[in-house]
C-alpha cells in the first residue's frame, strides 16, 4: 500500500522561499499549457492531450525552468483536470439536475498569487543523498531528512497551502499478512491535513473509516 511521510514547511523556514519559487514556476507552466489547450479547444481544433502537449511545450521557457521530469508531471495533472472536465460534461448531459450549471473549462491559476503542486518522481531525486537518508530535489539545494527506505520511495510532492507547504514523501509499504485470530485488537488513527481522521483496525472484516474534515 502507498503511504505518505509529511513535512510541514512554514513561511518562517529558510526552505519556504525556494519551494515557493518552484510552486510559482509550476503555476507558470500550468497556465501556459492551459492557455494552449483552451485556445485549441474553444476554436474547435480538438483537445490536445498530454502526449501532444509534452511535445509542444518542450521548448517553452516555463517548461525548461523546471527539471523535465517535473514539468511532465505538471502537464499530466493538467491533462487529468481536463479529463475530469470531459467526464463532468458527459454526466451533465445525462443528468443536468445534479449540477448547478454546465461544467466550466479548467481555470487558470492567479497570475500573482497562484501556486501549483510539484511532483518529483524518484528519477528527479538525488540517489547519492538518498543513501544518507536525505532527499535532495533535482536542480535545487532543498534537503529533506526522511525515515523512509530509499527503495520504497515513489515520489515527493510539494503541496501549496495557505501559509505553508506540505512535503509529502510517497512510498510503498508492503502489507503484512492479516492474522485471522489476533491476540490483541488494534486500531490505528491517522490525523490528516485534508481529512479529519482515518481509522483502521487489525480486526477481520473491519471497514476502514475516512472522515473529511473540510
Amino acid at each position: 500500500m502507498r503511504l505518505a511521510e509529511r513535512h510541514i514547511i512554514k513561511s518562517t523556514e529558510p526552505r519556504f522561499a525556494p519551494i515557493d519559487a518552484l510552486a510559482f514556476q509550476s503555476k507558470n507552466l500550468y497556465n501556459a499549457a492551459n492557455y494552449v489547450i483552451r485556445q485549441n479547444f474553444v476554436y474547435g481544433w480538438g483537445y490536445l492531450n498530454y502526449h501532444k502537449m509534452a511535445q509542444l511545450m518542450k521548448s517553452h521557457p516555463a517548461y525548461q525552468a523546471l527539471p523535465a521530469k517535473v514539468s511532465q508531471q505538471i502537464l499530466m495533472i493538467l491533462d487529468q483536470n481536463w479529463q475530469a472536465f470531459f467526464e463532468a460534461v458527459k454526466a451533465y448531459k445525462t443528468e443536468p439536475t445534479k449540477f448547478t450549471g454546465r461544467p466550466k473549462l479548467p481555470k487558470y491559476k492567479d497570475k500573482i498569487k497562484g501556486r501549483n503542486i510539484l511532483i518529483y518522481t524518484i528519477q528527479a531525486i538525488s540517489s547519492k543523498e538518498l543513501k544518507k537518508g536525505i532527499i535532495q530535489l533535482s536542480g535545487t539545494n532543498i534537503l529533506i531528512k526522511t525515515q523512509v527506505k530509499p527503495d520504497q520511495i515513489c515520489q515527493v510532492r510539494l503541496v501549496p497551502k495557505c501559509d505553508s507547504y506540505v512535503i509529502e514523501v510517497i512510498y510503498n509499504e508492503p502489507e503484512s499478512p492479516l492474522d485471522e485470530n489476533p491476540k490483541e485488537s488494534v486500531a490505528s488513527i491517522d490525523l490528516g491535513l485534508n481529512n479529519l481522521v482515518a481509522l483502521t483496525s487489525n480486526q477481520p472484516g473491519f471497514v476502514p473509516l475516512l472522515i473529511n474534515g473540510r
